[in-house]
């Protein structure tokens, strides 16, 4: 994986990187150019459209922000153009009033019922609860934003707030159906660690968000490699995997093959 290539550098977003580039379990990678997860698109300027819309062929944007949050920032400026089509498919499990960068607040016990609570790791618990509760309350918004991603005329942008938390699970999600390794998707949830001072930044600059966030130090908000991998390891005890989960709510081998073609080499 070359983190110098997956990263794109906008001057409207600061989390932004391809799905390409990464280890699958059959020795080849993932594929450059097709998918895209970023943090918020609302400060996009002209530069960045023309980079992403222009240049990149970017034609499909799966917003799982909230409709509060939708609402709250106004239109972006990719609403307005009408080769890109915006796809609205939140998640319904947002921590704060409008969202869920304070994921790790939630309470385990209610969203990780059958997981027995241990102080220890808490913390962990509770994120990953927290993003269970997002397949729980959302199974459909899941699966057709990884339809959306398995388009194949032009491509596709997933984002949230952030870009960490709803759109870390829905990326290891499609970077498991793609067949990526455990360590690259990992690899790839916690590398949004890396621009979280500047994530944060923005955050706090929006009204929607500074009240969520608030005076916490950046590092309690960090992505850290347990969560997914407690995460996806809830999947495979509960469900037989990934992939069993999603064929318990509709997903087919045909919906596999679509986006395998889209992010394989």
């Amino acid at each position: 994986m070359n983190d110098f290539t997956r990263w794109i550098d906008l001057e409207g977003a600061v989390n932004v990187r391809d799905l390409g580039g990464l280890a699958t379990v059959d020795g080849g990678t993932t594929r450059f150019g097709r998918v895209y997860r970023s943090d918020n698109l609302q400060g996009l300027t002209g530069r960045d459209v023309e980079l992403l819309v222009g240049e990149r062929k970017l034609r499909h944007v799966v917003d799982l922000r909230s409709g509060p949050e939708v609402h709250l920032e106004g239109p972006g400026p990719l609403t307005a153009l009408p080769e890109v089509s915006i796809h609205h498919l939140t998640l319904f499990a947002e921590g704060g009033r409008h969202t869920d960068v304070e994921a790790d607040t939630i309470d385990g016990d209610k969203v990780l019922p059958w997981t027995r609570r241990d102080e220890d790791d808490l913390a962990e618990l509770r994120v990953t609860g927290f993003y269970y509760g997002y397949l729980r309350e959302r199974p459909d918004s899941v699966l057709a934003a990884l339809r959306t991603m398995a388009r194949d005329d032009g491509a596709a942008i997933v984002h949230c707030a952030a870009g960490k938390d709803r759109t870390g699970v829905v990326c290891a999600l499609a970077l498991e159906v793609a067949g990526a390794t455990r360590e690259a998707i990992v690899a790839d949830y916690v590398a949004t660690g890396d621009r979280l001072e500047d994530i944060l930044a923005r955050l706090r600059a929006s009204d929607t968000y500074r009240d969520d966030l608030d005076s916490r130090p950046a590092d309690e908000h960090r992505p850290r490699a347990e969560y997914i991998q407690h995460f996806l390891s809830i999947l495979d005890d509960r469900f037989g995997g990934p992939l069993a989960w999603l064929g318990a709510h509709g997903w087919t081998e045909a919906d596999s093959e679509a986006l395998r073609s889209r992010l394989r080499d």
